[in-house]
């Protein structure tokens, strides 16, 4: 894990200094789960977990999620869960989108090719 318990995370400082396509890195860890951040420039592949479910926070940006028969628009300020064995796809809307994803901290990612 990045940062120490009992640590103020400043999230805006944290994603600020990415500058690769995708980038996806722990920010704290609660029981068995993760605090992601995500700060996203491209499309991720198509996937599912069968583990865990995934729950996304927007906090810059707009992030679509793609699933099977519609497409989820998140803003900041926004949250959608996606429960285990749902094939599904994150990508920014725009130029970037930043967000925090909370999951089970041993969580597998299956590829789908579509």
């Amino acid at each position: 894990m990045k940062h120490k318990p009992l640590t103020v995370v400043d999230i805006a400082k944290e994603t600020a200094i990415t500058d690769t396509p995708y980038a996806n890195f722990p920010l704290s860890v609660v029981n068995d789960h993760v605090v992601r951040a995500s700060v996203m420039t491209e499309d991720f592949y198509w996937h599912y977990h069968p583990n865990s479910d995934e729950s996304f926070l927007v906090t810059e940006g707009c992030l679509l999620i793609d699933l099977e028969n519609e497409t989820i628009e998140l803003h900041a300020g926004q949250l959608f869960t996606i429960p285990k064995n749902i094939i599904h796809r994150t990508r920014p809307q725009g130029n970037r989108s930043v967000n925090i994803t909370f999951e089970l901290a041993d969580m597998q990612t299956v590829k789908v090719e579509r």
